[in-house]
């Protein structure tokens, strides 16, 4: 039984990622803020707080058994960013609420090898979101944390 549960959280999560990534528009180009995230512990909080100031509506991605959905918060149908929430371990209690931006990039790993080279600080690797792109984590040299992405469909 819980085998079966997990199959249909898997095939449900790829369903709407595969559905959400090809409504996100145009290929961006590189070097361009793509997607901003909203990172919270109160996700319910904070869809409730941009629906009624906003407007906003929203899509739920399953992430899987036990996890809080992720949020993708919609302007007129559009996807315009993501609401997730933060829990522990992958985020410390002293991680604050934040946005995050995300910029397109043809080559996230090419772009993290120059991060360190160019004084900001590696924070999460490159990873694969599947049917979405590839990510990375890092600060840069003032401290501010940002996301590079190569989208599954590549950037122009």
């Amino acid at each position: 039984m819980a085998k079966t549960a997990l199959k249909v959280a898997r095939k449900s999560s790829k369903k709407a990622t595969a559905s959400s990534a090809s409504n996100m528009g145009p290929k961006p180009l590189h070097g361009e803020f793509m997607w901003n995230e909203l990172m919270t512990r109160d996700d319910e909080k904070a869809l409730a707080f941009f629906e009624k100031l906003l407007g906003w509506t929203h899509q739920d991605w399953p992430l899987g058994p036990g996890k809080a959905p992720y949020r993708i918060a919609k302007a007129g149908g559009k996807p315009v960013a993501g609401i997730m929430k933060m829990t522990e371990p992958e985020f410390p209690a002293p991680v604050p609420t934040h946005w995050c931006g995300y910029i397109a990039v043809r080559d996230v790993d090419a772009s993290w090898k120059q991060i360190a080279k160019l004084g900001g600080t590696q924070i999460h690797p490159p990873t694969d979101i599947p049917n979405v792109g590839r990510f990375c984590v890092f600060k840069d040299p003032t401290g501010a944390v940002l996301a590079l992405m190569t989208p599954a469909g590549g950037v122009i």
